[in-house]
């Protein structure tokens, strides 16, 4: 007969969290360091890029400038909208889908989940060139609703299947009662498949959310006129051919970071929740 020890619980959910915070910590040294270099002179960021800013190194010329040379607040403005509205059309399309995938048997069930799986596994870049005869088919270039449709099909595929086996875990007996007492499929949804996935949603909107808001590519490509450019596509620029002006790269940097972490920090308590769920029995 096998003994239980009452404090192998807590030990192992205190080395998950450890581990987390950890992790945490290592992944925050790179925006740290971006952060105290923008607050620092351009000899002091070569001479002592780990070193906190003094009084003789301290400088706000880089927050001046972007404010100054660029329409930093439109470019954090397009950012937000093409980041908000997929977010938001994502979290909500992929969790009717993983319902109606995990809870409905019909024919074409798995083939249609193995349809939304290769979406993970062939990076949306790859079809960049018919994308963009799309979208000037559509007359949709240098708007922000190309960016849009492209994000919330690029963010569908992985938020499916995530949210697939977490819709899967919600208990039927709560299903059948609910059907029992005359509630709707979508009042079912709503108020007991949801809220019962909050970690799973939480984590499927941070892993979503920041590729979406770090991205490049897409902005250069489909949206690259000066009323829709994005932060990141803004940040170049500063970027030029034989010379970089670092103050203003570091600082707008700093700004555009910070939505990121926000929303990290609003979500932290539902993303682990999320990450660990079944790894600590």
């Amino acid at each position: 007969m096998s003994i239980q020890n009452p404090n192998l619980r807590p030990l192992n959910s205190l080395a998950t969290h450890s581990v987390l915070l950890a992790y945490t910590l290592l992944a925050l040294f790179p925006i740290v360091l971006v952060v105290i270099n923008s607050f620092k002179s351009r000899q002091a960021i070569f001479n002592e890029p780990l070193a906190w800013p003094t009084p003789s190194s301290f400088t706000l010329e880089g927050y001046v400038r972007i404010l100054e040379r660029s329409d930093f607040a439109l470019y954090f403005y397009n950012s937000f909208v093409v980041t908000i509205v997929p977010l938001f059309l994502v979290m909500l399309f992929a969790a009717m889908a993983a319902w109606a995938l995990a809870e409905y048997r019909f024919r074409g069930n798995r083939l249609m989940a193995l349809y939304l799986a290769i979406g993970i596994m062939i990076p949306i870049r790859l079809g960049t060139v018919s994308i963009l005869e799309i979208i000037v088919g559509l007359n949709l270039v240098n708007t922000l609703l190309a960016l849009i449709l492209v994000y919330t099909a690029q963010g569908l595929p992985l938020a499916i299947f995530i949210l697939t086996e977490y819709m899967r875990q919600v208990p039927r007996d709560l299903k059948e009662a609910a059907r029992c007492d005359g509630a709707s499929e979508y009042r079912i949804f709503f108020q007991i498949a949801v809220p019962l996935t909050r970690p799973a949603l939480a984590t499927v909107a941070v892993f979503t959310m920041v590729p979406i808001w770090n991205d490049l590519w897409f902005p250069l490509i489909l949206a690259p006129a000066e009323h829709t450019r994005t932060i990141q596509l803004g940040v170049q620029q500063f970027i030029g051919q034989y010379s970089t002006d670092w103050n203003s790269v570091l600082s707008a940097l700093t700004l555009a970071v910070m939505p990121a972490l926000i929303l990290y920090m609003f979500f932290s308590r539902q993303l682990i929740r999320g990450l660990t769920a079944g790894a600590v029995k």
